[in-house]
């Protein structure tokens, strides 16, 4: 059975607030809180996630971790990703009942460029 994954936010490095509401030492399963965490930070995620299910080691790191940054240049939260046994729940998450809808994310409107 493969490992289960948590995903800590470490830490906020960029001057602005998480656009999705995360705040450092929220933690995520990332099987079971897919929808809670942010896109853009879940798609760097899935790439280390994979890595480490499946027995590899990113260099540098502990084995059965990683670390990563959300690719919002405004934001630039921290997460760290650790395996742990199947089946257990992350310590500190949050649970499904808990959490309130996610804010929406605001983005300005873009224009189409003229022709």
């Amino acid at each position: 059975m493969k490992p289960a994954i948590t995903i800590t936010l470490m830490e906020r490095r960029g001057q602005c607030p998480c656009h999705h509401g995360h705040k450092p030492g929220d933690s995520f399963d990332f099987d079971q809180d897919r929808g809670r965490l942010c896109p853009m930070a879940m798609h760097v995620a899935f790439v280390y996630a994979d890595i480490l299910r499946y027995g590899g080691r990113i260099p540098g790191e502990p084995p059965g971790t990683a670390r990563f940054c959300c690719p919002d240049p405004d934001t630039m939260n921290v997460f760290k990703l650790e395996t742990r046994p199947a089946g257990s729940r992350p310590a500190g998450s949050q649970s499904q009942d808990s959490l309130k809808e996610a804010p929406e994310i605001n983005t300005p409107e873009i224009e189409a460029p003229e022709k």
